[in-house]
């Protein structure tokens, strides 16, 4: 079963939790809290802290992306408000809270350690509370697929909840060709996806500095790829770990389609932008999917994360994560 323990119900969080940290490409100190909502609130992001102006108030929905290229950006009319809400948009989806408001005092998430998994661990604090509403599903009936410079996504129909297929390949041997498949529930995001970091390579940092990127970047919060070596004194917490961070970053962006999905993701060379593409294509074809509430649980077909059919692929442009 996935999402919980009933994966017919809504949920919220039982409590309010916060954490604090720097952000990735600000560098200023910032504190995200999550607390809890009622049935049908979703995802909500609420921004405060804004110089001279108004909090700002953001639902987490692929029509609220104003920005992909390093990380996926929220905004309204006003501007972009809120940055790198992927990896606690893909805590709160794997581990199936619904209903949150997250409020942000800064102009982006914090990175932490460059992972899900404080974002996890800072649910798991909170608890998780079952509410009365039933959960209704966003069950693709057709594959939707988007193509765009040699890269593609694809959802297709899947019925046993989310399952995210991701390939990639670079020239540095750190990388090289990896793939990996999972279907995203809360035992197997904890054990196999949470812990994977972000990564970036050390010849682009004075290009993004230039650009006002990355300042709060650092090895406490980026694995870091140079002169074919991994720099992190720490190493690798997965001989695959930048695949697996590439499925993290991929369930946060499908978060961003509103409702949990029962479909199966294949990325191929994929990324924020990418991501983004998939899931506005699908919600604006109405043939190719519908809402759905579960009249029996939801059930796995494989007991543990596997390894992915793989093609050989090809470096990443900058929507990388």
């Amino acid at each position: 079963m996935t999402r919980g323990t009933d994966a017919g119900r809504q949920t919220t969080l039982r409590e309010q939790v916060s954490v604090s940290g720097v952000g990735v490409h600000s560098g200023s100190p910032v504190t995200a809290t999550l607390h809890p909502a009622e049935a049908d609130s979703g995802i909500v992001f609420w921004r405060g802290g804004i110089d001279g102006g108004n909090d700002r108030q953001l639902s987490a929905s692929f029509r609220s992306v104003t920005a992909t290229e390093f990380a996926t950006v929220l905004g309204d009319r006003e501007g972009p408000a809120v940055s790198t809400t992927e990896h606690i948009l893909a805590a709160l989806y794997a581990l199936g809270v619904d209903n949150a408001v997250v409020e942000v005092d800064g102009p982006e998430v914090p990175i932490m350690d460059g992972s899900a998994a404080p974002f996890v661990e800072a649910i798991d604090q909170a608890g998780i509370e079952t509410l009365s509403a039933a959960r209704r599903y966003i069950k693709v009936l057709r594959p939707v697929r988007v193509n765009a410079d040699g890269c593609y996504g694809e959802l297709r129909p899947y019925g046993r909840g989310l399952r995210v297929e991701a390939e990639i390949e670079f020239a540095d041997s750190p990388i090289g060709r990896q793939s990996f498949a999972l279907d995203i529930e809360p035992q197997l995001f904890r054990r196999d996806l949470a812990r994977a970091r972000t990564f970036g390579f050390m010849r682009d940092v004075a290009k993004l500095w230039s650009a006002g990127y990355a300042l709060g970047a650092s090895f406490e919060n980026t694995v870091v790829v140079a002169e074919n070596r991994v720099l992190n004194s720490d190493g690798m917490r997965f001989p695959d770990e930048f695949v697996r961070h590439k499925i993290v970053d991929a369930v946060g962006d499908l978060a961003l389609a509103g409702a949990p999905l029962m479909a199966a993701y294949r990325s191929v060379r994929g990324g924020h932008k990418l991501n983004h593409a998939v899931v506005t294509a699908l919600m604006a074809d109405s043939s190719a999917w519908t809402y759905s509430e579960l009249e029996e649980p939801l059930r796995r077909a494989r007991g543990h994360a596997d390894i992915a059919a793989g093609f050989a692929t090809v470096a990443y442009g900058p929507d990388i994560s």
